[in-house]
C-alpha cells in the first residue's frame, strides 16, 4: 500500500494584525456609529413619516367615528397595531391583506372557541394568542395583531354577531386606506405586495 508523497507545507508565519484606529480617527468614530445605528432600517425621510403618520392616525379616527356612529367600541388596540403595519411597512408579509383580514378572522375565531372551551381567564387568553399564533403560521397568514384579537375576545367576551363583522369591515378599511395611500405618494411603497 503506497502512501502519496504531500510537498512539505509553507511554515506558518504569525501575522502582524493591523493596529487599532486610534479613537479621534474617521475610521474610530465612523464604527461607533455604526455600532449604536445597528442593522435597524434606516429613518424615512420627513415626507415619508408624515405620510405614513398622518395615513394611521386617519383610518384610525375613521374607526372612531363608525363607532360612535353605532355606539360600538370599533377601534381596538389590535387594528392600531395593523395600521402602524399597513402604513409603515406595507411590503412585509405581516401587512398584506390576507395576512390582516385573514388573521383577525382566524384571531377572534380561536378566542371565541377558548372563550368556550375555558371561559375568560388571564391563562385561556395567553393559550388562545398561542394557539392563533399556530394557525396563522399553518395558513401562511403571519399577522402578530391577529395574536392580541384572541386575547381581546377571551378577556372582553364581545358578542360574536356584533364584533365578527366590525371587525372585518375593519379591516378591509385599513387595507383600502393603505391601497390608497400608497397611491397618493409617488415615492412610496405600492401597497399591496400580494393580496392573497
Amino acid at each position: 500500500m503506497s502512501t502519496a508523497l504531500q510537498p512539505p507545507s509553507a511554515p506558518a508565519t504569525p501575522s502582524t494584525p493591523a493596529p487599532p484606529p486610534s479613537p479621534s480617527s474617521p475610521a474610530a468614530e465612523s464604527s461607533r456609529f455604526r455600532f449604536a445605528a445597528g442593522r435597524a432600517p434606516a429613518r424615512p425621510t420627513p415626507a415619508a413619516a408624515f405620510h405614513s403618520i398622518s395615513a394611521v392616525t386617519s383610518v384610525l379616527l375613521g374607526l372612531v367615528g363608525i363607532g360612535a356612529v353605532l355606539h360600538e367600541p370599533v377601534l381596538i388596540p389590535p387594528l392600531a397595531a395593523s395600521a402602524a403595519l399597513v402604513h409603515s411597512a406595507p411590503t412585509l408579509p405581516l401587512a398584506q391583506p390576507r395576512s390582516v383580514v385573514v388573521g383577525h378572522l382566524l384571531g377572534a375565531a380561536v378566542g371565541y372557541g377558548v372563550l368556550a372551551a375555558a371561559g375568560g381567564s388571564a391563562w385561556a387568553a395567553a393559550v388562545a394568542a398561542g394557539v392563533t399564533l399556530a394557525l396563522l403560521m399553518a395558513a401562511r397568514t403571519p399577522h402578530s395583531a391577529a395574536c392580541a384579537t384572541a386575547v381581546v375576545v377571551v378577556l372582553q367576551s364581545p358578542a360574536p354577531g356584533r364584533f365578527v363583522p366590525l371587525l372585518f369591515g375593519a379591516t378591509v378599511l385599513l387595507v383600502l386606506t393603505g391601497y390608497a395611500a400608497s397611491r397618493v405618494r409617488r415615492k412610496a411603497p405600492r401597497y399591496p405586495a400580494y393580496w392573497w
